[in-house]
């Protein structure tokens, strides 16, 4: 069975909407699709339906802020909300489907933000996530999506050394990453493309997405085990519809 997962960060779901995400969805035809940042308050009220899908939303307290949606074409065995740590899934950041032969986690990593306001608390996220995801993959394989806020090597950003100690790209945040990576789980774009320039993020600023300064933040992540499983990688650069491209892998199971 062939399996198109895709992952995006919409940066406001209804604003997506009125961008093109209905026609990505009916071009692209994914399996299931991971939302980040849908900035919903509540489950919303839709203009039209999407049949295939089983939509699983988990929506911020606070509105207008955050949160995850999954659309799934196959109906997972279970569906999880969160972590069960409240400062995190107060924001709606977390989202785990149990399928029959792996878990899929939707995952929005916290920014840093400016002046590294919010740097502890995205590592507490990451080390709590971590451990959380670990003890899933005790009972069967992982696929980790989401925008991970962060560029791991300089490969992965326009100008690395203009943001060394910037959020996104801390020695902090890139440590992280290679703590993570080296639990035995697989970025899926960079194996199959060690040396591709792609980026997934561009400010909306300085015409950086028209210019091509980017950052690639957006991860689907496997663990090793799926390795074989692993067809192909991709990140959708050309489509409109957010500041952040849709990314997406290809499995076979």
């Amino acid at each position: 069975m062939e399996l198109r997962i895709f992952s995006w960060n919409v940066n406001g779901f209804r604003a997506c909407l009125k961008k093109g995400f209905y026609d990505f969805l009916i071009n692209y035809n994914p399996d299931i699709l991971c939302l980040q940042e849908i900035k919903q308050s509540k489950k919303p009220i839709l203009p039209l339906n999407f049949p295939k899908y089983h939509v699983f939303w988990n929506p911020a307290k606070r509105k207008g802020y955050a949160g995850t949606a999954v659309f799934s074409k196959l109906e997972p065995n279970d569906v999880r909300y969160g972590i069960g740590i409240d400062e995190f899934d107060d924001e709606g950041r977390v989202i785990i489907l149990e399928f029959r032969e792996f878990y899929l986690i939707n995952a929005y990593f916290p920014n840093a933000q400016r002046e590294l306001k919010r740097l502890d608390f995205k590592l507490r996220f990451n080390k709590e996530l971590t451990e959380y995801i670990e003890n899933l993959r005790k009972e069967k394989p992982i696929i980790l999506c989401g925008d991970f806020n962060v560029a791991h090597k300089e490969i992965d950003l326009a100008r690395p050394k203009d943001n060394v100690k910037n959020a996104g790209f801390t020695p902090q945040e890139r440590a992280w990453m290679d703590y993570f990576l080296k639990l035995g789980y697989i970025d899926t774009f960079r194996h199959l493309h060690p040396k591709e320039i792609k980026y997934s993020w561009w400010t909306y600023r300085f015409k950086a997405r028209e210019r091509n300064i980017g950052w690639r933040v957006d991860y689907i992540v496997i663990s090793k085990e799926l390795l074989p499983n692993l067809k192909d990688a991709f990140i959708l650069d050309h489509v409109q519809g957010s500041d952040h491209a849709p990314i997406g892998v290809i499995m076979y199971f």
